[in-house]
């Protein structure tokens, strides 16, 4: 009889990595793309006394959570089930987790409580609420809770393990990834990280300043986030998150652009070259192959946005109208943006672009519109916009 080795891995004293890897995943909230996979992360903590597991897994993957347990001998023994966060990739393992350690709680926050019920049908009996500061000792080990709200949902809070120094964040410090155990051992996990950051956290950058605030004064040896590796380092992904959240751009141009017969292309290929000739740096994406979460991270620190495509039926191209409107939500910290149009018979994509653009801070400098092929007076006009996007970019 061949015995099953799963993976495990301690990751401080009495301290394991009990998640599982998703290697197939490939879109998550049925928008984000996933091209590494991603993980969900559970983590069991070990005290002399009590037996804690800090988040669960995504359905689906509750076996493998219960033989990873098994193997170290943890099964039916939890005395404690931490949920930092209701969303299901992370607690939608609870009633499994439940029903097979008959005498664990789960600690939650309390509107985590009232979305442990709806969400997971969860009765008072198995729930105990922990507020801002409260701490609980395992026996040699000391768990202390910090709410974080809307990090990235209202519920959200991080747990810190006070005698290693290790900060639970959940879904805060992210990234998905699935290949790894410690952030030093995936190329380029910093690109993964800004666009989870993107994607998930930007429009809750004043939460996330507020969130950083409450970790200061923590003595952090490892933060162990619920998506992607454990940062054992946590120096670059903590300043990573304190110029994020900050709005920190650079001289940067994101462009998202569709194109039906090349016009609106041609003026894209002369407003980028324009740019770069004026020491800009671009990001160009043709919305019809480019991907939501690099977009996203390019979002991140990005001093201007370009929308470009053509009236469809009296508006914009449906490729660019979900693009303006996913900028409207995400709420990048450009400062300004341009709008690039080309209609046959009849216009209005300039319009609708500015109207869904409006609600946002970002800065309209100008638009060009045109009718038919872009004339050399014409691109003449597109040139002219985006040296003066170039001028705002540099100054701002």
């Amino acid at each position: 009889m061949v015995i099953r080795m799963h993976e495990v891995r301690e990751i401080a004293l009495g301290v394991h990595w009990v998640g599982v890897r998703d290697w197939d995943r490939r879109l998550f909230d049925s928008l984000i793309p996933l091209p590494a996979g991603t993980t969900y992360n559970s983590y069991l903590v070990s005290g002399r006394d009590k037996l804690v597991l800090i988040d669960t897994v995504n359905p689906g993957f509750e076996g493998e959570l219960k033989a990873k347990l098994e193997q170290i001998g943890s099964w039916g023994k939890l005395d404690y089930v931490v949920m930092n966060h209701a969303e299901p990739d992370h607690a939608g393992g609870l009633p499994f987790v439940l029903e097979g350690n008959p005498r664990a709680k789960v600690l939650l926050t309390a509107k985590g409580a009232k979305m442990a019920k709806v969400l997971f049908a969860l009765p008072d009996d198995r729930m105990t609420v922990v507020k801002d500061g409260d701490s609980i000792d395992l026996g040699g080990k000391t768990l202390r809770f910090i709410e974080a709200p809307f990090l990235h949902w209202p519920e959200t809070m991080f747990t810190y393990l006070e005698e290693d120094q290790v900060l639970f964040p959940c879904d805060f410090f992210g990234a998905h990834h699935a290949a790894g155990v410690f952030a030093d051992e995936v190329e380029d996990l910093l690109v993964y990280a800004k666009k989870y950051f993107g994607e998930i956290m930007m429009p809750f950058s004043k939460s996330g300043r507020q969130g950083l605030a409450k970790l200061e004064g923590l003595k952090i040896g490892m933060i162990a986030p619920s998506h992607g590796p454990m940062h054992r380092d946590p120096k670059p992904i903590l300043s990573a998150y304190m110029s994020w959240t900050a709005g920190e751009t650079t001289a940067k141009v994101t462009i998202c652009y569709a194109t039906m017969w090349q016009a609106t292309k041609a003026m894209v290929d002369v407003f980028a070259q324009t740019l770069m000739q004026e020491g800009v740096y671009v990001s160009v994406y043709d919305l019809t192959v480019s991907d939501l979460s690099s977009i996203a991270g390019d979002l991140v620190d990005s001093k201007g946005i370009v929308l470009a495509a053509p009236t469809v039926l009296g508006g914009l191209h449906p490729l660019a109208l979900h693009a303006a409107n996913v900028v409207k939500v995400i709420r990048p910290p450009a400062k300004f943006a341009v709008v690039l149009s080309s209609y046959g018979w009849g216009g209005g994509a300039v319009k609708q672009a500015l109207e869904v653009l409006g609600p946002t801070k970002i800065e309209a400098l100008g638009a060009v519109d045109v009718n038919g092929y872009p004339t050399k007076e014409d691109l003449k006009k597109v040139e002219d916009l985006a040296r003066k996007m170039a001028q705002r970019v540099k100054e701002a």
